[in-house]
């Protein structure tokens, strides 16, 4: 146990996800878990930070389990981000060392970090000046909305209990504040892991339909696999689709690397 700690144990998935009770197991000696989730299911809600029509803010006591363990638990109905903000400023007892965000059920690749609610809690706790570690399962033609206990989290949760120490023990590099794992479906403990970029292919999109009701018409969005090759080397698609788990370092700061005296010249022009 590393002395004194307080571990965050969040996701998008919801209280009730087998993967966040493999990732509790998965830091289950390295500190004092606090595990703080949301009620129900919140994919792809990014670091929304508001309430949401269906959702009232009740914070209630839980127990979650993985095989013979059990550890005491919070739900609250909200967002993910804003689950994290709960978690940080009124239920930690005193200040959280570390944050584990999932075990997702789906990937989190390229250029959907962002819309993802598994790496918008990472990122809000990461805002808090957290270091925080995302992890994520592939599952092929996964239903968000259900919660399948036939799936094998035991990988995942090797690769989280191997990251996790090392990150928790040494210090950060400059401009790394989150690292994402991806865990491809084929892997075993045995697979290989690499550090990773974060690929700019738009892994899965949004496909929006009209539907016309009488007078009115409604949108209706389904979320479709993305058209992209993966074969740039190096990024966490290109792992994932050969098999290979990636651990990407993400950074808060957006900036573009472009050379700002190049961009001045250009707008001046």
């Amino acid at each position: 146990m590393i002395e004194d700690s307080i571990i965050l144990i969040t996701n998008d998935d919801g209280i009730a996800s087998p993967g966040l009770a493999a990732a509790a197991a998965a830091m289950d000696d390295l500190g004092k878990l606090l595990i703080v989730a949301p009620l129900h299911q919140q994919t792809s809600m990014g670091r929304s930070r508001i309430l949401l029509p269906h959702q009232n803010g009740r914070i209630q006591e839980t127990v979650i389990r993985y095989l013979d363990k059990e550890w005491p638990a919070f739900s609250v109905d909200a967002t993910p981000a804003l689950v994290v903000e709960a978690a940080i400023n009124l239920i930690a007892p005193k200040p959280v060392s570390f944050a584990v965000s999932g075990i997702n059920y789906g990937e989190n690749i390229g250029s959907c970090i962002t819309v993802s609610g598994t790496l918008g809690a990472a990122m809000e706790a990461a805002e808090k000046g957290i270091h925080s570690l995302a992890v994520s399962l592939e599952i092929p033609g996964v239903q968000y909305d259900k919660h399948d206990t036939e799936i094998d989290f035991s990988t995942a949760l090797h690769f989280t209990r191997f990251f996790a120490p090392k990150l928790l023990k040494k210090k950060w590099p400059f401009d790394v504040d989150v690292f994402k794992v991806e865990i491809p479906s084929s892997a075993t403990i045995e697979s290989p892991w690499e550090v990773t970029s974060q690929d700019k292919i738009s892994y899965y999109s949004t496909e929006i339909k009209i539907l016309k009701d009488h007078n009115t018409s409604r949108i209706q969005v389904a979320h479709v696999p993305g058209k992209g090759n993966f074969t740039k080397k190096g990024s966490d698609a290109h792992a994932l689709a050969n098999g290979r788990i990636s651990i990407t370092p993400l950074s808060l700061d957006f900036t573009s690397r472009v050379r700002f005296s190049k961009l001045q010249g250009m707008l001046k022009s």
